[in-house]
Formats: C-alpha cells, sequence, structure tokens
C-alpha cells in the first residue's frame, strides 16, 4: 500500500477514486439543495430526515473528511513533484493547450478548501449565522442569502470554481483509470463538462433565486 501511494500513479488512482466519491456527494447534496423550491415544509423535512440517525450522518461525514483529505494530499504531492521535475520552469510557457479549468484547478481547489468550513459555519452549525434557527433551514438559507447579498456573490464565484473544478478532475479521472478512449471529441469529455454544468448550476439556483425574490 505504502509503495502504491508513493507512486505518481497511485496518487492518481486515489484522486480519482476519491474524487469519485465527492461527485456523488455534490449530486445528492444538489438534489436535496434544490428541494428549497418546493417550499419551507418539504425543505425543513428534508433536512430533518437527514438527522434521523446519527450514527449513519457520522459515518457518512467521517468517509468524506477522509475522501476530501487523501483527495488534498494527492493534489498537493503531486504539484509539488510536477514542480520538482522542471524547477528551472519554461523559456515560453505554451498554454493553447489548456482548458481555462485546467489553470485555474489550483486557486480553484484552494477556494474551494476555505469555503468549505464558512459553509459548516454557516449553515450546518450555525457558529457564523446571526439569526441561525435549529430546525428550520429553510429560513436558515433565505436570511443569509437574502440579507447578505456578498454571501450569495462568494458562493455564485465559489459554484463557478467547483463546476471549473468538475470539468477538468472529472475528464482527468476517465483518463486516469483507462476509460477515456482516443477521438477528437470524446463523449467522456462531453460528460465531464454536462456534468460540470449540472452541479454548478444547480448549486447557483438557490442563491439566484433568492437574491432576485423568487424564494421567500
Amino acid at each position: 500500500m505504502a509503495t502504491f501511494w508513493a507512486s505518481s500513479v497511485g496518487k492518481k488512482i486515489v484522486m480519482g477514486a476519491t474524487g469519485l466519491v465527492l461527485v456523488a456527494y455534490l449530486l445528492l447534496h444538489m438534489a436535496g439543495n434544490l428541494q428549497v423550491f418546493l417550499g419551507r415544509d418539504v425543505f425543513n423535512r428534508y433536512a430533518e430526515l437527514l438527522h434521523t440517525s446519527e450514527e449513519l450522518l457520522w459515518v457518512a461525514r467521517v468517509v468524506l473528511l477522509v475522501c476530501l483529505a487523501l483527495h488534498v494530499a494527492a493534489a498537493y504531492q503531486l504539484t509539488i513533484r510536477a514542480r520538482a521535475a522542471r524547477p528551472a520552469g519554461y523559456a515560453m510557457k505554451e498554454t493553447r493547450a489548456a482548458t481555462l479549468a485546467s489553470r485555474l484547478m489550483r486557486i480553484g481547489g484552494v477556494t474551494i478548501l476555505v469555503f468549505i468550513p464558512l459553509h459548516i459555519l454557516n449553515f450546518t452549525t450555525g457558529g457564523w449565522h446571526p439569526d441561525y434557527a435549529h430546525g428550520d433551514v429553510y429560513g436558515n438559507v433565505i436570511y443569509a442569502f437574502a440579507e447578505w447579498p456578498w454571501l450569495s456573490v462568494f458562493y455564485i464565484v465559489v459554484m463557478v470554481f467547483v463546476g471549473l473544478h468538475l470539468y477538468h478532475g472529472v475528464w482527468a479521472m476517465f483518463r486516469t483509470l483507462g476509460v477515456a478512449k482516443p477521438s477528437p471529441s470524446p463523449l467522456e469529455r462531453r460528460f465531464a463538462k454536462v456534468l460540470a454544468w449540472i452541479v454548478a448550476g444547480g448549486f447557483i439556483a438557490v442563491p439566484a433565486a433568492i437574491v432576485l425574490g423568487l424564494l421567500r
């Protein structure tokens, strides 16, 4: 296992596997968030359902935390190795083949990492929410985005980074796991793009609707 982790291929496989778990979580979380459009009662019942079994909830949290830690550690170590392999850099850096998503991968990852604890403090623990009410998740969400427009802007920017991160990350995962086949327009790349649009758009829809007054 230590040899596997020590290799660059092993780290990429770990990134792909943990990324798959995190993508599944994002899809489920997005689907849950979109229930806010069904009204206060439905959304609050959904939030209550998540806490039906605290034991299972904590198991899920630990799994996600471990996957996130492994994902970040592998990404960081691969970045260090890549820089060490070319310490002098390039005389002329060619970026035409690189996508915007790939160029913003690192800054996007750091932004997402900063966002996660702020998001938990705001919507899970209430430690950063001045009008937090246990049991009224709908009210907490509406208040936060309606009263703090800057939070909505920050949230939307982070979700754009999430979409870009997903696009490049899912496509890279397909290549690492040997799923993507040589093609000028691979199906897997189009799938990654559609998935990124769906996830980013689904998360952005909530603060956007609240700021526009469509949700109150």
